[in-house]
């Protein structure tokens, strides 16, 4: 065993968070099942859809158009009767967005979207990435436990519960995952901006320069706990400053006397 930086493999990293996306995805997706049914998610988008097909059906009628039309049927129409039925549309959806009912329905969406994500997120990390490593120390998950790759604190030191909460919960969930997701639920729902879509390039360059060119290719959640991926099979981990030091003295000494010879 060395106590020197023994960072893990490329290979040995991905192939551990590969096998961690899918176990985090299966956590995921089961609790935000469970969160979208306990705070009605479906009550709202059903309400919002009903209003839609109302306008929908309506303004088709009054353009003289066919409802709930197919995408075969729609091609079968002349040009002229296509500009009719999508002006028909657009103008349903501009009575639709000043509908006080459909709204509401609207925004309920937008923020029971980001609760759902949020929470279900948390949970899947809390989970996989802050409770798991603390039961299998090292700060492994199940995918580093079975890839032999560890997580310390840059200085040597097993890392400790608060930097894996600051990994965990201030790193990878919310600067690295949560930026990008409330960016994307609000551009699904046309409520994205330049400002959202500017932050998550600066993120994602921010990102890219810090494994390039940061000390130890260290991504931004390693940056703020000062935390390193190491090779477990190599790598010799201190269970404090002192005893890091202790050793070092010790090996020093010996090398000393073997270059004595005595």
């Amino acid at each position: 065993m060395i106590y020197d930086l023994q960072r893990a493999s490329m290979w040995k990293r991905i192939s551990a968070l590969l096998f961690d996306i899918i176990i985090f995805s299966i956590i995921a997706v089961g609790a935000a099942t469970l969160i979208s049914g306990a705070v009605g998610y479906s009550a709202h988008y059903e309400g919002f859809e009903v209003l839609r097909d109302s306008y929908e059906d309506r303004y088709l009628e009054e353009a003289g158009m066919p409802t709930n039309l197919k995408d075969s049927e729609y091609a079968l129409l002349t040009d002229e009767e296509k500009k009719i039925y999508d002006d028909a549309i657009e103008n349903a959806y501009t009575a639709l967005l000043k509908d006080e009912d459909a709204k509401y329905h609207y925004s309920m969406l937008i923020n029971l979207s980001i609760i759902i994500a949020s929470f279900s997120i948390l949970s899947a990390f809390l989970l996989l990435e802050f409770i798991v490593p603390i039961i299998f120390k090292n700060g492994q998950t199940v995918g580093k436990k079975i890839f032999g790759v560890g997580i310390m604190n840059v200085n040597g030191v097993k890392i400790s519960t608060l930097s894996l909460f600051i990994r965990t919960v201030l790193g990878k969930f919310t600067v690295e995952t949560m930026i990008p997701v409330i960016t994307v639920i609000m551009f699904v729902f046309g409520t994205a901006s330049i400002f959202n879509l500017l932050i998550v390039f600066l993120l994602l360059t921010a990102q890219l320069l810090s494994l390039i060119i940061s000390k130890n290719n260290s991504a931004i959640h390693d940056l703020l706990s000062q935390t390193v991926a190491v090779d477990l099979a190599s790598q010799m981990i201190f269970d404090s400053v002192e005893a890091r030091d202790s050793y070092k003295r010790k090996i020093h000494e010996e090398q000393s006397k073997d270059t004595r010879g005595y």
